[in-house]
């Protein structure tokens, strides 16, 4: 694992108190580009972090193993939910089974993989006609607010945080991809919680990062007068059957 991957040990309650989650809808496309339901499907979410979409697989009836490297999530997955299984390694040396799944769910995580490995892998624990799940939860850029707060994040950074390094991956079928947008409303100091849990802004540290998020607030606060933020979202879903 990269330093930068585990700087989200230190801030994993932060993390789950103030990350997004999931839509229903997602899960609804996840069934039907798979051809199964989730209920009763055996599913590993690797790279499970905190357990966001963890719990909402399990919630919707999977069999689900989280598969997690970190200290730091791995401990507070186990705090928030105590009825998930948690099983240390990472997509690149999967502690699983070899055709043993159902499906293989990455939230937010397959970037930190290396395809080389993590394709092999992921062939190997999925049964015959199983399937491989890849997300990720975009900020809305249709949004002037929020496209705005991303201008302002490249420049901070000097290079765009986004998506180009999110290359799916050679040696399965082809992907079938779908887009889910949804929102939710937070309190504003959730919202730059949020932000703060980013990967980026946990290496440079609190020091590196004071100025900013006072700054941010002081842009924010006239937007939105009564203390609440509508944080709008694209879900990128890309699914391979094997």
């Amino acid at each position: 694992m990269t330093t930068r991957a585990r700087s989200f040990d230190a801030a994993a309650a932060s993390y789950a108190a103030h990350r997004p989650g999931y839509p229903r809808a997602l899960f609804d496309a996840v069934q039907e580009l798979a051809g199964r339901p989730l209920a009763g499907a055996r599913v590993a979410d690797v790279g499970a972090g905190t357990g966001i979409a963890t719990a909402l697989l399990h919630e919707r009836g999977a069999q689900v193993v989280a598969v997690e490297p970190g200290d730091g999530m791995a401990a507070q997955l186990r705090r928030s939910h105590p009825a998930i299984p948690v099983v240390r390694g990472d997509g690149d040396r999967l502690p699983l089974a070899t055709g043993a799944f159902d499906l293989l769910t990455y939230a937010q995580a397959w970037h930190w993989t290396d395809p080389v490995h993590s394709v092999p892998e992921a062939r190997r624990v999925l049964r015959p006609g199983g399937a491989l799940a890849i997300w990720w939860n975009d900020a809305d850029l249709t949004v002037p607010w929020i496209a705005e707060q991303e201008a302002r994040l490249a420049e901070f950074f000097g290079a765009a945080e986004g998506t180009g390094f999110r290359t799916l991956p050679g040696g399965l079928d082809r992907f079938t991809s779908r887009s889910v947008r949804w929102s939710r409303r937070i309190p504003l100091d959730a919202h730059l919680a949020n932000l703060a849990s980013h990967s980026a802004f946990l290496m440079l540290g609190e020091a590196g990062t004071r100025d900013y998020f006072a700054a941010e607030r002081e842009l924010l606060a006239p937007l939105f007068p009564d203390g609440t933020v509508e944080e709008s979202y694209v879900v990128s879903l890309h699914l391979a059957r094997v």
